[in-house]
């Protein structure tokens, strides 16, 4: 096993954002610092790092510099130039890896690893023509969502297909990129599982989240989610499964849709995880703190709950709210410093504290 960060040492990050900033703050707890490259001025993540690069991908010459100050890199979101990574894993290791980066930035590509390592997913085809299209609506049925392979999140780059009649216009949405088709998965509740896996291949699992989503973004997650003890037992072992394919180091979100008995994976995502902003309240350590001792080679602690939380998501306009949310008891309010509400922005969370842990 590597040896273990020591404090005072350096983490890169990938990207300026709040999970940027929430990472940073988890690192500073332990004495490490991080080094933030950042494309955009002024990022969140800016105000409570060590240092801040402020250069595009492109640049192989910030990019050098960047990769020779710190220890080891880490991303807090999956879009990264796969040149801009060649050029840092020659000189500091990156974790999670770019077998787990790669997979999760191509649906595709995604949808054929989970497949092959025995994971359900819902049916799917890849296309590029409106002859595709039409042979992909045969065999995977509607209603269904057309998809871009790559960049979309949020439900941005995604187009619902009810009948024939959308195929056009959600084609013409894709403006011209690779896609993918999704059959609709009709389910009872959709849960996440925030996990971690470690340098010593040690895996901890926090409990599964049920999330409810409006206009395609995430508003709320519940813990602990309404399912069974045999089916949270299941989505622990989902999440133990890719985790050791993947050879991963770091915390991973997978999103999973349960209908009866069965769970279908929707998606993965190589990271901190929004779904996961719960554990900060609601456990005894919480994903940020739990990603960072996973990259630094520290043990990895067994993430109990220890209350039911309602973590939701305060977007754009719900900033306002913040006074009369600052006046509840056993509200944990989480901002990330962003200058300007915009419609679908996720400008901050809060957590509410529902009682002690309980099962269900």
């Amino acid at each position: 096993m590597t040896d273990a960060l020591r404090p005072g040492q350096t983490i890169g990050i990938l990207g300026g954002g709040q999970l940027g900033r929430m990472l940073a703050m988890a690192a500073a707890r332990l004495g490490l610092k991080v080094h933030i490259y950042e494309p955009g001025a002024n990022p969140p993540a800016g105000e409570v790092a060590y240092s801040v690069t402020t250069a595009p991908y492109d640049d192989a010459a910030a990019l050098t510099a960047f990769a020779d100050s710190v220890d080891v890199v880490t991303y807090e979101f999956e879009n990264v130039p796969a040149a801009a990574l060649d050029l840092i894993e020659a000189r500091v290791p990156i974790r999670p890896n770019r077998q787990a980066l790669a997979t999760s930035q191509d649906r595709l590509a995604e949808k054929t690893f989970l497949n092959d390592i025995g994971l359900a997913t819902a049916p799917y085809a890849s296309l590029n023509t409106e002859a595709e299209l039409a042979q992909a609506l045969a065999s995977v049925g509607m209603p269904s969502i057309l998809k871009t392979r790559r960049l979309g999140y949020d439900g941005k780059g995604q187009a619902r297909i009810t009948d024939r009649h959308d195929a056009p216009a959600a084609l013409a949405a894709m403006d011209g990129a690779d896609a993918i088709l999704e059959g609709f998965i009709d389910f009872d509740r959709e849960v996440s599982v925030i996990a971690a896996r470690g340098l010593d291949d040690t895996i901890a699992c926090f409990e599964p989240g049920e999330n409810i989503h409006k206009d395609g973004i995430l508003d709320t997650t519940r813990v602990p989610a309404d399912i069974s003890a045999a089916t949270r037992e299941r989505a622990f072992g989902i999440a133990g499964t890719i985790l050791t394919a993947l050879d991963y180091v770091g915390v991973i979100g997978v999103e999973m849709f349960v209908s009866g008995d069965e769970i279908i994976i929707n998606e993965f995502a190589p990271r901190v995880h929004n779904s996961g902003h719960w554990t900060e309240a609601g456990a005894v350590i919480d994903q940020f703190e739990q990603h960072i001792r996973a990259i630094a080679g520290w043990p990895l602690v067994d993430p109990l709950r220890h209350s039911d939380v309602e973590m939701t998501n305060l977007i754009g306009d719900d900033i306002n709210q913040i006074q009369a949310i600052a006046q509840e008891t056993g509200a944990k309010i989480h901002l990330y410093g962003k200058a300007e509400a915009r419609r679908g922005r996720k400008m901050g969370h809060v957590t509410r504290i529902l009682g002690p842990a309980s099962d269900r």
